[in-house]
């Protein structure tokens, strides 16, 4: 069964949940198939298909799996914020606070999960050139978004994680992934949701990200 969701609707409210996420209630195997086979209409490139979907269930595994989560969230590193990061945090700083506040609720609660998976892709791309890196996340990165949007008709929640970034080697030998052969593109909690209330989220205003015919840059003085 599905929720009465219209495509605005399903598009415009599905959320990276983490707070709100049901640890003690099992995920059937059947709406985590469906929601696979969903993912897998998505468009990719040249039509290769390259593209798996490890699910973990299994209470030691799933133990193993989380453990790596958290190890790995403080090897995590990003590039330094720009003026424009700092403006969009600040724009909607109580949004910015949650989303913290919820990865702390999310890594303290991260062994109860009752399902993760992890997509991953034929081929790596250390090192690769713009061209093949687009290529490689272009066609696996509308999978896991349809596979998301799946779940949300299902009243599940998801959230897009990177943490298996800093041992992702690690994670592959646990999950009998051949790591030279498979990238392990990210790590996702699965879960019944809390309700199934959720609203579309407040985003910086249109016209600091749209540009007709050509780029024009924004003013974050002008929309403080």
């Amino acid at each position: 069964m599905t929720l009465n969701l219209t495509p605005d609707e399903l598009l415009s409210t599905t959320r990276a949940v983490r707070r709100r996420l049901d640890f003690d209630r099992p995920v059937p195997r059947h709406l985590i198939e469906e929601c696979v086979d969903l993912a897998t209409q998505a468009p990719t490139g040249r039509n290769r298909q390259r593209w798996h979907f490890v699910v973990v269930t299994e209470p030691a595994q799933r133990r193993a799996v989380a453990d790596i989560f958290l190890r790995a969230l403080p090897l995590s590193s990003g590039q330094p914020l720009t003026e424009n990061d700092v403006w969009r945090m600040n724009y909607h700083a109580r949004s910015t606070e949650k989303v913290f506040d919820g990865l702390r609720h999310l890594a303290a609660n991260i062994h109860r999960v009752p399902a993760f998976v992890i997509p991953g892709l034929e081929g790596r791309t250390d090192d690769a050139p713009v061209s093949v890196q687009a290529g490689a996340w272009g066609s696996i990165l509308p999978a896991v978004w349809s596979f998301m949007l799946a779940a949300r008709a299902r009243g599940l929640g998801t959230t897009w994680t990177t943490a298996q970034g800093p041992l992702e080697r690690e994670l592959a030998e646990v999950l009998g992934v051949p790591y030279d052969d498979v990238m392990l593109a990210a790590f996702i909690p699965l879960a019944y949701t809390i309700g199934t209330d959720f609203r579309p989220a407040r985003r910086i205003p249109r016209e600091h990200v749209l540009h007709w015919d050509r780029w024009k840059q924004p003013s974050t003085q002008a929309q403080r």
